[in-house]
This record gives C-alpha cells, sequence and structure tokens, in this order.
C-alpha cells in the first residue's frame, strides 16, 4: 500500500467521524431553537462551553495517551505502553468524578460568567445539570476513540461515533419533540448518545487485547505527567471555539443583548462542524505522524503532513464556498426568528475569510503535539482565545468599528495566529534537516 493511500485510509473514516461529532454539536441546537425558539437557543448556546470542556478534557487526555503509547509501541516498549493505556483510562475516571463535582458544586456562578441571565440562566442551568451527572460518559467516550484509531480501528471509530450521534438525533427527537423535556431532554439524549459511543468503544479495546495494566503507585506521576502535559494541546484545540464564546457571548451581551448571543450561536455551530472537519484531518494523520516520528523517518512525516495541509485545505475551500451560497438559510435550520437570520447572513462571511489559514494552523498544531513538541504547540492553541480577548477589548472601543469590532476580532485573531504558525513551522523544520541530511531516506511509495 503507497504512503498516500495509507494516509487517507486513517484520514478519511477520522473526517467522517468528526463530521459527525460536529452535527452532534448542533442537533441539539436545532431542536431547543425549533421548539423554544430565540431563547432556547441563546440558553444551550451559553450552556454548550461546558458540555464542550467536558468533551475537551477526555479528547485531550486520551489523545495525549494515544500519542504516547503509539511512540512506545514503536519503540518496542509493550510493558510501557501497557502501562500508558492503565494510566490513562486511570485518568478518565478521576478526570469524570472531578468534572462532575466542580460543575455541580459552582454551578451557579458558572453560568454568570458565562453571561447567562433571567429566563436564560434557569433554562442553561437545567441544561448544565444534566450534561454533569453524564461528565463519565463523554470523557471515556471522546478519550477512548483516539485509541482505537492508532490501534488501527479507524473506521470502527466512525462507527461507534455514528452510532452515538444517531442515538442522540433519535431521544432529541423523543425528548424535545414527542415528550416536551426541554432543555433537560437535550442534555439526556447528549450524554445517552455519548455512553452509546463509550460502549462500543470500550468492547472495541476488550477484543483488540491491547494489554492493559495499573503501574505501580509510585509509577503513576511519571505517566500522569506525561500524558497531561501533551494533553493541554489538544484539549486547547478541541475546547478554543468555546473559549472564543465564551469571550464572544459576553461581549455580544455587553454590545447587543439576547439576539446578538444568538445569532452567534447559529454561526457558531455551523463553524464548529468545518473546525471539527479540520480536527479529523490533524488526528486522523497524528498515528502516522507519530509512527514515523518514533522512527525517526523524518521525511516520511512529513509527506504525512503535507498530505494533511493539502487535505485540509481543500475541506476548508468547500465549505467557504458552500456556507457564502447557503448563509441565508443559516439561521431558518435553527428555528431563529427573521430578523436573527439576516444577521447570521450578515456576519458569517467574516468567519468564512479565515478558514484556510484557520485549516493551516490547526494542522500544524496537531503536527506539533503529534511529535510531543508540547509548548510550541501550547503556543498555537492558546494564541488565538488570547488575541481575541485582546481585540474584544480594543476594536469595540474604536469609533470607527464599534459594535462590528466585536464581530471582527475573531477572524483578525486568526489571522495573526497563522502568522504564529507559519513562523513556528519554519523553525521545527529547520530543526530536521540536519537528521535528514545524516541519511535518513524516503521510504518507497
Amino acid at each position: 500500500m503507497s504512503k498516500r493511500n495509507g494516509f487517507f485510509k486513517f484520514v478519511v473514516p477520522s473526517v467522517l467521524a468528526f463530521a459527525l461529532s460536529g452535527v452532534y454539536t448542533i442537533v441539539d441546537g436545532f431542536f431547543i431553537g425549533n421548539s423554544l425558539g430565540d431563547a432556547g437557543l441563546a440558553s444551550i448556546t451559553l450552556g454548550y462551553p461546558i458540555s464542550a470542556f467536558v468533551q475537551a478534557a477526555g479528547t485531550g487526555i486520551g489523545l495525549s495517551g494515544a500519542i504516547r503509547f503509539t511512540i512506545l509501541r514503536g519503540q518496542q516498549k509493550e510493558e510501557d505502553a501497557k502501562r500508558c493505556l492503565g494510566s490513562t483510562v486511570l485518568l478518565f475516571a478521576l478526570a469524570s468524578m472531578l468534572l462532575t463535582g466542580l460543575a455541580l458544586l459552582f454551578l451557579s456562578p458558572l453560568l454568570r460568567i458565562l453571561g447567562a441571565e433571567g429566563e436564560v440562566l434557569g433554562m442553561t442551568a437545567e441544561y448544565v445539570r444534566i450534561i454533569a451527572l453524564g461528565a463519565v460518559f463523554q470523557i471515556f467516550s471522546t478519550g477512548l476513540v483516539p485509541f482505537i484509531r492508532n490501534l488501527g480501528g479507524a473506521s470502527f471509530a466512525m462507527f461507534s461515533m455514528g452510532a452515538g450521534f444517531l442515538t442522540n438525533i433519535i431521544l432529541d427527537y423523543l425528548l424535545v419533540w414527542v415528550y416536551p423535556w426541554g432543555m433537560a431532554g437535550a442534555a439526556l439524549a447528549t450524554i445517552l448518545g455519548q455512553a452509546v459511543t463509550m460502549l462500543a468503544a470500550a468492547a472495541f479495546l476488550v477484543n483488540k487485547r491491547p494489554g492493559f495494566s495499573i503501574p505501580a503507585l509510585r509509577e503513576l506521576p511519571a505517566f500522569f505527567g506525561r500524558i497531561l502535559k501533551v494533553s493541554a494541546a489538544p484539549f486547547g484545540l478541541i475546547f478554543s471555539p468555546q473559549i472564543t464564546a465564551v469571550f464572544m457571548n459576553r461581549f455580544l451581551m455587553l454590545y447587543g443583548g439576547d439576539r446578538a448571543v444568538a445569532v452567534y450561536g447559529c454561526i457558531s455551530y455551523i463553524t464548529a462542524i468545518v473546525y471539527l472537519l479540520l480536527q479529523g484531518v490533524g488526528d486522523g494523520s497524528q498515528p502516522l505522524i507519530s509512527r514515523y516520528f518514533s522512527e525517526n523517518r523524518f521525511p516520511v512525516m512529513k509527506q504525512m503532513r503535507k498530505l494533511a495541509y493539502l487535505s485540509s485545505g481543500a475541506i476548508a475551500a468547500a465549505c467557504m464556498a458552500g456556507l457564502f451560497l447557503t448563509r441565508g438559510f443559516v439561521g431558518v435550520v435553527f428555528g431563529a426568528s427573521e430578523t436573527t437570520n439576516l444577521e447570521v447572513a450578515l456576519y458569517l462571511p467574516l468567519f468564512l475569510l479565515t478558514l484556510l489559514p484557520l485549516a493551516y494552523v490547526r494542522i500544524t498544531t496537531a503536527f506539533l503535539y503529534a511529535t510531543e513538541k508540547s509548548a510550541l504547540s501550547y503556543l498555537l492553541v492558546y494564541a488565538e482565545p488570547v488575541l481575541i480577548f485582546i481585540l474584544l477589548l480594543i476594536l469595540p472601543r474604536i469609533p470607527a468599528f464599534g459594535f462590528v469590532g466585536v464581530w471582527l476580532s475573531v477572524p483578525a485573531a486568526q489571522l495573526l495566529t497563522w502568522c504564529v504558525a507559519v513562523f513556528v513551522k519554519h523553525r521545527v523544520d529547520a530543526a530536521y534537516r540536519p537528521a535528514e541530511a545524516h541519511g535518513t531516506k524516503m521510504c518507497a511509495e
């Protein structure tokens, strides 16, 4: 099998799985928006970052553990790989208990920080409370999937996520439309869908038998530290749109009120699908990049990265064209009012303009954490939300921009982050050239 075919064997199922995950994020918004209107849409937009935080925590820990697992196996350290898997599963359990406890304990102040108030506060609390109770399902479902991909089960990972997605749709229909459980019904549908994915993923690992052992107590800090060190990057990559959402919701509520938040809710839901498609390319290429990195086959590693850049660029370009042409229907999908829908069509193009630079940043970041370059991956992951916050403090105060300055902050920050990514990639590639010059050759197709 050629290297190119091997690449697409990993990446295509990953992209399709993340496509399902992207639709997963908007299903609740679709059913709630069409059931409870703008107030419901604003509520789920404000509460979703908490659900996304839990999922990002599972993805970060799981992907980091899977990267270390793959590198250890590539270095023929089978016993260490088994202990790495055991440590990661233990971290899933600990993270689940911690996040559930914190979310329930600090629910009210947390929602106020996110911008919920009045009627919206009560509706958002109803949603988040159930999401918090089901954190264990979200952590394990999102965390086990990277191990499945790294063990050659990319297609099964897609199947398991698809099964959870279909469960979520069916339950959303039943618990929001047929039985009017409202926000609670949407939250319950989400966590039960994740439970289905978790069970399917666990069944795959039991059947695959990769080996599993819990390290001795004295060894746990070292395993935990290594996993958590890398996990902050994939966690941030998944959660950074929600960090952006938190900032945007606060400033939009300040300058534009509930309707502006509902407008951004529609935009963020639809662009989240694109972001996850790009993430699918990055995470799909990660097992190959990590494997060739562990074997010091740097030219082949770069070949995989090049294919990832090209694939993500093609996806970004197609999404830009498709969403621009259909921008007048995006708000309608979520049951938004006519005025809200018009504003969605007005501001969505600003977010489409930066999809190509964003694709470059996402693949560069995935490459960095796949090769355990933690500090540089942190830089790219967290530069964007930091820049957005700074620009939100500045642009709306400039008379020439005013309220439009809030909307301009996101694309401006993404362009600045792309400049940083270009510089970082150039520096990292320069570090590989001496090793390549000393005899590491490109493998034959």
